[in-house]
């Protein structure tokens, strides 16, 4: 039914649930997981950091994939495929983009993150993804 999960994170707690959430479905389910993150770029929402402090996206790219293995580190996903994969770019628009790209049959994802910031300008980004989604969204609070 679910050959392939997308698990958007921000390794926060809600995130970490969500993804254990998304392990049991797939072993269930025997389905693969693509564990999902957005690197922020401050091009993505037209915010600039600081004038004349510019932060190289390699350190973002850097934080990115600590992000994604504190977030595999926090279950036990023994006999379940998971691939880890970070896009730089907007989160929900980047995360919709990665459903169609993918043909992903289902998306688990926590209801809040770390992006208060992102929040405020943007909106949540998983209301964005349930209201644009072409497949099921499962919210974990």
């Amino acid at each position: 039914m679910f050959k392939k999960i997308l698990m958007p994170t921000d390794a926060s707690e809600n995130s970490q649930r969500a993804f254990a959430i998304a392990v049991g479905i797939a072993r269930q389910f025997n389905s693969e997981i693509e564990l999902f993150h957005v690197t922020f770029t401050p091009e993505a929402i037209g915010y600039v950091l600081s004038q004349g402090v510019p932060v190289p996206q390699e350190q973002f790219d850097i934080s990115g994939e600590q992000v994604l293995l504190r977030t595999l580190n926090s279950t036990n996903c023994e006999h379940v495929f998971v691939q880890k994969k970070q896009v730089p770019g907007h989160p929900a628009a980047t995360i919709l983009e990665e459903i169609k790209r993918e043909r992903i049959d289902l998306v688990v994802m926590g209801s809040r993150g770390y992006g208060p910031l992102s929040g405020s300008l943007m909106g949540s980004v998983s209301q964005r993804v349930l209201h644009g989604a072409t497949c099921p969204v499962l919210i974990v609070k």
